[in-house]
């Protein structure tokens, strides 16, 4: 089905089109995929120098205590995800995901203590539901207040971040990662955060809409900086081992599953001091205690072919045992050679396991192995 719905446009629409941007439908959003750079040489560069990204698709989220008192956001917000939002100090910042009643995940997102409230920020194809999802279930102790059409969102990432970044907002350089801030830039509040998802050092800037424009252009104006597209995105968050939802995470996995247990803390845990309370909890702790069948893996093809999605994967050459299948796949520019993730069952998942991929009727070696594909530079 196609939507004939037109694709919106963010703030930056002009800009990407001054630029030479090639522009691809994205979740009901008109993207810049590439520009005249190339895919290639924008991963590289961002790899090497600084990227800027428009990720103003995303929907930004306020979650405000009606009581003023944020413990009681926090505690309202612990009973969609199975993550510690109540320990998460002012000025700080978390991964977290929504779960179902069955431990799926209906969606990832980022958290940050911002003091009177915490800043939620999730994915521009489910924000819509993800905001119902908060209303339905947060209101009675928080007032839910979206920022989708107020706010635009820049993601500046690379090991020229920082200094590119700092001749607007010398107060970044004292930031770590997973700090959040606000910080006066070209005149305006901007909340800053030093993450991304490139696997680099990085930041992403939260500006209002009517400056994105402004603030864009003078980040580009730096020698360092190059605008990048989402093209070079998902090949660099692909190298990162990091999940495109959708792709690698959806409602039908578990964070048992996608290998994302590092993201529920001890507290939330069974023994923890607020075990469970979040849908799915039976499921996921059972999975915990018990195993689970399939297990989301890093996935090393042998050669120069990758393997994408949806390429099925098998335990011998001649394809008769099937065992999982490609969420994610492609060539990495940094590690010069085909990456890939998916899902195998468990007992093929230990790293150095090979297995087979189904390409145009042939069976491709492949290799259990490692994420992320290359060494994260994040400022600790």
């Amino acid at each position: 089905m196609v939507s004939q719905e037109p694709l919106k446009q963010t703030p930056l629409h002009a800009l990407h089109l001054e630029l030479g941007a090639r522009m691809v439908p994205f979740a009901g959003y008109d993207m810049p995929v590439q520009y005249p750079m190339g895919v290639l040489k924008e991963h590289l560069h961002t790899r090497q120098k600084a990227g800027l990204f428009d990720v103003s698709h995303m929907g930004q989220v306020w979650l405000k205590p009606i009581s003023g008192n944020l413990a009681d956001a926090a505690l309202a917000l612990e009973r969609l995800v199975p993550v510690d939002i109540a320990g998460l100090k002012p000025g700080r910042q978390r991964y977290a995901f929504f779960t179902n009643e069955n431990g799926g995940i209906l969606d990832d997102l980022m958290v940050a203590n911002r003091g009177d409230h915490l800043l939620v920020i999730v994915n521009a194809a489910c924000k819509h539901a993800d905001l119902a999802h908060m209303k339905a279930h947060l209101a009675d102790l928080c007032n839910v207040e979206d920022f989708f059409a107020e706010k635009a969102l820049l993601a500046l990432q690379g090991p020229k971040a920082e200094a590119v970044l700092a001749t607007l907002c010398e107060a970044v350089t004292e930031m770590k990662f997973m700090d959040v801030r606000a910080c006066d830039v070209l005149g305006v509040t901007c909340v800053i955060s030093r993450s991304g998802y490139s696997g680099e050092d990085g930041f992403e800037i939260s500006v209002p809409a009517e400056k994105a424009d402004e603030l864009a252009r003078a980040l580009l104006a730096h020698e360092d900086c190059e605008a990048i597209g989402l093209g070079a995105r998902d090949s660099l968050r692909l190298e990162a081992g990091l999940c495109l939802y959708g792709n690698d995470i959806d409602e039908t996995t578990t964070p048992v599953e996608a290998a994302l247990v590092w993201g529920m803390q001890k507290a939330r845990r069974p023994g923890g001091a607020r075990e469970g309370g979040f849908p799915g909890a039976k499921r996921i702790f059972a999975q915990l205690s018990e195993g689970v069948s399939r297990k989301r893996v890093g996935l090393k093809p042998e050669g120069r072919a990758p393997v994408r999605p949806p390429v099925r994967l098998f335990a011998d050459e001649v394809g008769q045992t099937e065992i999982g299948h490609v969420t994610s796949g492609g060539f990495g520019p940094s590690s010069e050679s085909p990456v890939a993730m998916g899902y195998v069952a468990t007992e093929y998942a230990e790293t150095g396991t090979k297995i087979f991929a189904e390409v145009r009727g042939k069976y491709l070696p492949v290799t259990i192995a490692d994420m992320p594909f290359v060494t994260p530079t994040y400022k600790r």
